[in-house]
Formats: structure tokens, sequence, C-alpha cells
């Protein structure tokens, strides 16, 4: 592992890694090689979450196609120096911003959007120049093997290189000293990540979690809320860090909004979602055993039926009247709703504060100073109004957390910047030499300065 970490930073030093038309040749090589690949992965991701094909294609394969060629079309644009005002004090010179790679990157993916949390920041890496190592999820291993193969068998070790493997192989590479770390994870492996990352003062971005609320306001259309949050809570058995963990309900829509739930869950995977091909897998035995750890002992308004045979968790709502039960201490990330209610904004506002900063909110409502007040009184990483999910599929929108859900951002020209190292360079000209700045010092030019500041 040494060997290749130094090989790396060898070849970063060739330069040939800065040179935006290598990096949009390798791009649209990674482009070609997913399309060939795309069978496969489709394969792998149903072998390791039961993943159905419209699922693959459009939360994994599809979202990084669109973003490669996203990134092709506008490198030219992101890369190029870019000029900035100079003040008038130092003026003729001229001011500029220069976007270099930052060098040699690792990328630790986790294993719930296996292959799209593992390509779609290695993308920003490679646009912005950088050579990279990076660490597929040995927990989806049909994920990691062919991202293992994609990579390994078509790119030059020196530029590009997967190393799988299990825990030990993490904590290997976190020992050895990379110019940038990008993990994806859970929020204490995350403070791992950032506390190795810290002994070399090496720059990292953590995308984590944690427990994403969804507020649903009186005036909200509750069917078609039900219904978004049915597919945001469910799609992938509801193993998405920006799923909806809880929902907060107006307590005069409690009602309404469950028979809405049940009726949606009906509709899109049938009376029996065990036999449905539309609804995925808990990823593995120890994921499915927290999972039912966490409802032990508790009563379903809908679901709750399990089979350890083939890690299946049905859609499950749990009514709760206080935040003071299992669901509600870790974020749960797995196919269990919690509804709780609310009586007024204030007092959905309190409770979403008495957690840690989350990824993502979701706000269904009509209301413009509802709106207003949840926007300006807490804090998130992003979000949506009157849908959910959605907002990370926009290349425009940056995405990452806050506080516990995560440190910095990506996707789209975020992810070019993330990976990018921005050098202030200020161009002096002979023209003018103000000798006031030199000693020795007279007040008579500070009263001057002063003034003309």
């Amino acid at each position: 592992m040494k060997e290749i970490i130094q090989n790396q930073k060898t070849y970063f030093k060739t330069g040939e890694t800065k040179d935006v038309s290598f990096r949009k040749k390798q791009l649209q090589n990674l482009y070609d090689i997913i399309k060939d690949n795309e069978s496969a992965i489709e394969m792998a991701l149903y072998k390791d979450l039961g993943k159905p094909k419209f699922e693959s294609q459009v939360t994994e394969i599809v979202f990084v196609l669109s973003e490669i060629k996203d990134v092709i079309k506008s490198l030219d644009k992101w890369s190029r120096v870019k000029k900035v005002t100079t003040p008038i004090t130092l003026l003729p010179g001229r001011s500029e911003i220069h976007y270099e790679p930052f060098g040699n990157c690792l990328i630790i993916a986790p294993w719930n959007y296996p292959f799209q949390l593992a390509i779609s920041p290695l993308i920003g890496a490679m646009a912005a120049g950088n050579t990279i190592i990076i660490k597929p999820s040995e927990v989806s291993s049909h994920t990691q093997d062919i991202i293992e193969k994609i990579i390994n068998e078509n790119f030059e070790p020196g530029y590009l290189k997967a190393i799988c493997g299990g825990v030990e192989v993490s904590e290997e590479l976190l020992s050895h000293k990379f110019d940038f770390i990008f993990f994806t994870g859970s929020t204490p492996v995350g403070k791992i990540v950032m506390q190795a990352a810290a002994k070399n003062l090496t720059p990292s971005c953590l995308e984590l979690g944690g427990k994403s609320p969804c507020l649903v306001g009186k005036s909200a259309d509750i069917h078609l809320a039900a219904k978004r949050i049915c597919w945001a809570k469910f799609v992938n058995a509801g193993q998405t860090c920006v799923a909806p963990d809880y929902t907060l309900v107006h307590k005069s829509k409690r009602a309404e909004f469950i028979t809405s739930m049940k009726y949606w869950i009906s509709e899109f995977y049938g009376q029996k979602p065990q036999e449905s091909t539309d609804y995925c897998r808990i990823i593995s035995n120890r994921h499915f055993k927290r999972l039912c750890d966490m409802i032990e002992n508790t009563e379903f308004t809908c679901g709750g039926e399990r089979n350890h045979e083939t890690r299946y968790i049905s859609p499950t709502l749990v009514n709760l009247e206080s935040k003071d039960h299992p669901l509600m201490v870790d974020e749960i990330f797995g196919p269990i709703l919690p509804i709780l209610t609310f009586d007024n904004i204030f007092e959905a506002i309190e409770l979403v504060q008495s957690f840690d900063k989350p990824l993502a909110l979701y706000l269904y409502s009509n209301d413009e100073f509802e709106k207003k007040k949840i926007l300006s009184s807490l804090s998130f990483g992003g979000g949506c109004i009157n849908e959910s999910l959605v907002h990370l599929a926009n290349p425009h929108l940056p995405f990452g957390g806050v506080g516990g859900s995560g440190i910095g951002a990506y996707h789209g020209e975020y992810s070019f910047k993330t990976f990018s190292h921005a050098k202030s360079v200020y161009h002096g000209s002979k023209l003018i030499d103000p000798p006031f700045k030199y000693p020795p010092y007279k007040d008579s030019f500070l009263k001057m300065f002063k003034k003309f500041m």
C-alpha cells in the first residue's frame, strides 16, 4: 500500500493530471467504461441490496453518467484562472484565483448507494486533477468487485487505483499521509476519519447523516405529502442518508396522514411487499439485527413483518407519543418511519433542535409563515419544500451536511472546488511604489492612508 501511494504521489509530480484535456479524456474514458458495464453494475447492486433495475439506473448509474457529461462540458470554464476585484490601494496590480489539485486523494465509500457514492466524488477528484485511491465498501461486496474491475483494469495505478478489503484496510490507508480525504458514512466512523486526518493536518470532506426530519403542516396537501414521503422513505428499503428519519405531523392531520401512507405503501409495493420486485432488502445480517433490535417490543401502525433469511423488513409505520423511544436515539437507516405530532410550528422547531443538525429536512406546508420560520430557525445540510430527496439530484446545489451531519459539500462545480485548492495570486506593478508602506513610518502617511482606505 505504501508503494501504491508513493507511486501516485510521484505521478502527480509529473504534472500530467493538471492538463485539463487529460482530465476530460480520463472522464470520458470513465463514462465509456461505465456504459459498457451497465448490466454488470445492475446485477451487482441486485445481489447486494436486491435493487430493481429502475432504482439501479436512476439512483446510481444514470446519476453518475449525467454528472460526468456535465463536468466534461463545464470543466474548461471551472478550471480557468478567475480574475477578481483589486482594491484601489493595490492598483494598478491585478488579482486572480488559480484552482489547483490538492495532490493524492483518498475516497472512502459507503455501502448503501455503493456505486454512486463511490463514483460521484471520484468524478470531482478527477475533474480537479488529482491522483486518487478509492476504497469501496466491503459490505456491498459485489459492487465493490465491479468497481475494482472498472478502475484497476482501465486506469494507470499511478493515477487511479481501487483498493478493496475490510476495516483493517481502511485503517491502514488512514495511517498514511494524503493530501485530501473524502469520506461518506456514519458519524461515529466519520469522527475516526477526522482524527486520522488531523494527525497530518489533511483537509477532509465528511458526508455523514443523522436524524433527518420531515414536517407535515396543517395546511399541507396530506395525500400528496404521504405519496412523496412514502417513496423517499422506502426507496432502497430506507437505506438512504437523506431519507426522512422521522415525521412530525400536525396533530389534526395524523389520522389522515397514516391512512394515506398505508394507501401509498399498498399502491407502490402491493398487499405483500415481500413479493414486490421493486422493494429492496437490508444489506447484511448485522444491519438487519440492528433494525430488529430497534423495534423490539414496539406496536406497529403498519408493517413490522421480518424475514431473517432474506433480510426483509416490510415498510413499517410506528406511532409515537414522544421522542423517548429507541427509534429516536440514532439514525434508523431502514424502512421504519416513526410518526410524532406537534401542536404548532414552534413546538416542532424545538423538537428538531433537540437533535444534532440534520443532513436533510423536508417541510410539507402551504403556509408562508411556516416556510419562512423553518428556514430561518433550523440549520440543516439541504432539503425540500413540498418534496423529498430530490434536491440532491440538482448538480447546481451543493450537497453536504452541517455540524454532526458532515463537513463540506459536493456535486457539480462544488465537487470540483471541494477537490481543488483556490490559490490566491496578486500581480504587482512597477509603475507605482507608494513610499508610505516603507520605514521610517510617518504619522502623516498613516493619517492619509486611513483616510484613503
